[in-house]
């Protein structure tokens, strides 16, 4: 629909009136002119549109634009997106492709200046971002908001480049969003302290609640593999302006099902009222950001979608800046896509590589658990073999390396505990946030194997077991796909079964291999470099004394 002046009828759902009507909705050039109260209207229900309140696009493996084409079928009208996936990667170059990939499309992207590229000094990163180029950034009005401050210890700790780029975004007036896991007490009000106004890495109610008091907003988070939205939820009825709701991170078969639209869902079947999950779901992302994006209200941009129930929340169809962009089933509008970028310079391995010589000691293993970003350490006996260091599958003792794909350094080597696998082995070039490549598997062979496939084409997913090697290519950055977002849903879900085959008992374990590398969330992880504490913020043996 791209008609300049229409008339819709329909239940108005207003959640900022808290009230329900029967009206009549004028749009005209885009916005809403008039809404009219009239006699009763069955059989359908105007919202405001869903709002992903912190959501990295480069995650559902996806360009904005396929991203869109998924997102607005399910009533996403409007995003707030950190791009540093790409920017760990490309620098300027990949931001510049977030924004005008986005700009083809009728969703609302509302792109952040990342604020950590690299996330730490312990890794090879493809760029730099440093306080200089960040402050240039935020002074543009293609970024809105300063992006995630993970490393919060340099925060506490008055790091001067980290607190250079929170000034930054305080000087142009632009929100600083936050990220900081398990941080309490003197610390957290600290952090609070800096004007970081949000956290998406709550764990607990407690948590949350200090958060919440100390000023800070939270994010509710159900992604592909950090879910929790069944622990926090109770917070949308006790703190309803204090909350937002997000994915974080999003494959593309989860896209695929849906969005944010499935924890409204999910949150009336809990008990939690309609307008306080609306509330939640719409209208608080849009007033902390202060985004151009509508909330049902005379004069607001016309950004709404239509259901048939307030129960199953099936979009009938949706609405962005007064265009149907989804109707019934079918698309309305048209995406050609952009030009790839890389930065990829890795050549392939030996099997020499992998090896770990035997030295008789304990070894540090990290433990991971479904669903949550968060990893253990243990300290066990190694198995071995031929004087080398092996896994040991009885145990769910994995190898897990970590390849720089910047250059052609030696690769780093640990042990994982909880991935599950019997045979085989995953690996990828997704693997935050630096992105190297990663794996993890039961013997060298078939780590070499699928390490080697993602070198060769430069960046992708892959599971391989006894020379059969599946493979899911990303082209752009080594971290989203050219192609169509149903059929790369598609092939990544028919990976992720693969994988599942081989004893995995994760959900999502590709999602959950790419977080082993992320060095900002407690508590032991691996790097190109090696393996790193990130309780103690720095690198430690993978052998103990």
């Amino acid at each position: 629909m791209k008609e300049k002046k229409y008339i819709l009828f329909g239940k108005l759902v207003d959640p900022v009136n808290r009230e329900m009507l029967n009206a009549k909705i004028s749009v005209e050039d885009g916005k809403i002119k008039e809404i009219t109260q009239i006699e009763n209207q069955e059989g359908r229900y105007i919202l405001p549109g869903f709002v992903d309140s912190h959501v990295h696009i480069e995650s559902s493996m996806l360009t904005p634009g396929e991203f869109a084409r998924l997102a607005v079928r399910h009533g996403t009208v409007a995003t707030l997106s950190d791009p540093h996936e790409i920017a760990n990667v490309c620098g300027k170059e990949g931001l510049r492709f977030m924004i005008e990939d986005g700009k083809k499309v009728p969703l609302k992207f509302h792109f952040g200046v990342p604020s950590c590229v690299p996330a730490t000094d312990f890794e090879t990163s493809g760029a730099n971002l440093n306080a200089k180029i960040v402050g240039e950034l935020l002074k543009s009005d293609d970024y809105f908001f300063l992006s995630e401050i993970m490393n919060y210890p340099g925060v506490i700790r008055d790091d001067e480049e980290v607190w250079e780029k929170i000034r930054s975004a305080i000087k142009v007036n632009k929100p600083v969003d936050g990220h900081a896991p398990g941080l309490t007490g003197n610390g957290l009000r600290k952090y609070a302290g800096a004007n970081i106004t949000t956290d998406h890495e709550c764990a607990t109610i407690d948590e949350a609640v200090e958060k919440i008091r100390s000023g800070i907003k939270i994010q509710i988070r159900e992604g592909s593999a950090a879910k929790n939205f069944n622990t926090l939820f109770p917070l949308i009825k006790q703190y309803t302006e204090k909350v937002m709701l997000c994915t974080d991170d999003c494959h593309p078969d989860d896209l695929v099902k849906g969005h944010i639209n499935l924890l409204v869902k999910r949150g009336i079947e809990k008990g939690i009222d309609l307008f306080d999950m609306l509330t939640a779901a719409c209208i608080n992302p849009v007033k902390h950001y202060g985004l151009n994006v509508g909330m049902l209200q005379i004069g607001d941009p016309a950004d709404f979608i239509i259901v048939n129930n307030l129960n199953d929340f099936n979009i009938v169809e949706t609405y962005i800046n007064g265009e149907k962009v989804y109707d019934r089933g079918k698309l309305l509008f048209d995406y050609a896509g952009s030009k790839p970028i890389n930065n990829f310079k890795r050549t392939e391995i030996s099997i020499n590589d992998l090896i770990i010589d035997e030295k008789r000691k304990k070894i540090r293993v990290i433990e991971c658990f479904e669903g949550q970003l968060f990893t253990n350490t243990l300290v066990t006996e190694p198995k071995t073999g031929n004087g080398q260091l092996i896994a040991d599958i009885e145990k769910d003792i994995l190898k897990l390396v970590v390849i720089s794909r910047y250059n052609n350094s030696k690769p780093a080597i640990g042990f994982i505990h909880g991935f599950g696998l019997k045979n085989g082995a995953l690996a990828g070039s997704i693997a935050h946030d630096s992105h190297n490549i990663i794996a993890v598997g039961t013997n060298d062979k078939d780590i070499l194997n699928a390490v080697n496939s993602v070198i060769s084409k430069k960046g992708g997913i892959a599971v391989s077991v006894k020379d059969n090697t599946r493979f899911l290519p990303l082209e752009i950055a080594g971290l989203m796909s050219y192609g169509d977002g149903e059929k790369v849903a598609a092939r990544y879900a028919e990976l992720n079964n693969f994988a599942q085959s081989l004893g995995s008992s994760f959900r999502s374990p590709f999602m959950t291999l790419s977080f082993m590398a992320l060095l900002v969330i407690p508590e032991l992880k691996l790097c190109d470099k090696g393996l790193f504490d990130v309780t103690s913020f720095s690198p430690v043996s993978l052998f103990v004394d």
